[in-house]
């Protein structure tokens, strides 16, 4: 759901004011006149201050558009977003997919302290004083990585999009001190995962091209394709560390973007879905039975915040 401001627009043309006179009339900022023509959300106060002034109700200046274009859970958190609205499905998003995201790759932080972060942008908590700071960075940004999906949902996957993904994750960490830890660029030593060899440094551009070729040629996508794309970018490897989370990242992103049902890894599916990856040539459909649970726990968050 959009909305639009054109019907402020037909009425100061009416009334023969431009928005010049509408910004003076109001004492309003430059920025504000900027979101109301780019059918940007603004505040409720000045939806009323403008009704005051023209003599008008808030239907006849704005309407909402619904774009069949987007899937409606997209919809709604991009709306949510603009609105910096809590409690409900955006916020929740954030939350649990931070927690459990980062959960999965060992952060220490609980998911009320997440939550904490996200609601205050401070710390704040003394139940657990011995916190490691890059759990903390990585959580605020792991909340800017989802920020930034949402925002670049609708394009096919791209090397740069992944890159950025890597950089917003592991900026201002520890990590990022080190010279030899590329951070929004593939990694620079050989790696594994659990006793798995990953591909070499020197072949990862090539094999993720190779991949996203493959990928972006599919005519129709479903949660099998995204699955399948998701072991392979974890079994390459590209990034000395943040892997999984990247990797779950372009997999909402993309469930997004063909108005899939994302999915969520929690505690529960935890080792389910660690077995899933490991076994996924002999038998892919662990990873897929997995995900596909991951996908009812987030589809149960939806089905509360969501009207069907």
């Amino acid at each position: 759901m959009s909305i639009s401001y054109n019907g402020l627009f037909s009425l100061l043309q009416k009334k023969g004011l431009t928005k010049t006179a509408l910004t003076d009339m109001l004492g309003i900022s430059s920025r504000t006149m900027s979101k109301l023509s780019k059918n940007e959300y603004v505040s409720l106060k000045v939806i009323d201050d403008i009704c005051a002034k023209l003599g008008c109700q808030p239907s006849d200046i704005m309407s909402f558009v619904r774009d069949n274009s987007v899937s409606r859970i997209l919809q709604v958190l991009r709306e949510e977003k603009q609105m910096q609205l809590k409690g409900g499905l955006y916020h929740s998003t954030q939350i649990k997919m931070t927690y459990n995201s980062n959960h999965l790759e060992g952060s220490q932080l609980s998911e009320d302290q997440t939550r904490y972060i996200f609601d205050t942008n401070t710390i704040g908590f003394t139940d657990n004083p011995a916190v490691n700071v890059d759990d903390i960075i990585e959580t605020k940004n792991h909340f800017r990585c989802i920020d930034y999906v949402i925002d670049n949902t609708d394009g096919i996957i791209t090397e740069p999009f992944i890159k950025k993904l890597h950089e917003l994750l592991k900026s201002g960490t520890s990590d990022s001190q080190k010279e030899w830890f590329a951070i929004g660029d593939y990694k620079h030593k050989p790696n594994v995962v659990g006793d798995s060899k990953t591909v070499s440094p020197l072949n990862v551009h090539n094999e993720i091209v190779k991949l996203l070729d493959e990928y972006n040629r599919l005519e129709t996508v479903t949660i099998a394709d995204i699955i399948a794309f998701h072991y392979r970018f974890e079994s390459i490897h590209p990034f000395q560390d943040g892997n999984g989370r990247v990797g779950r990242l372009i997999a909402f992103k993309e469930c997004l973007r063909f108005n899939i049902t994302p999915f969520i890894i929690d505690e529960e599916l935890k080792m389910f879905y660690y077995r899933g990856l490991k076994e996924w040539e002999n038998e892919p459909g662990y990873l897929l039975d997995t995900c596909k649970a991951g996908q009812d726990k987030y589809q149960a968050i939806v089905n509360y915040f969501i009207e069907s």
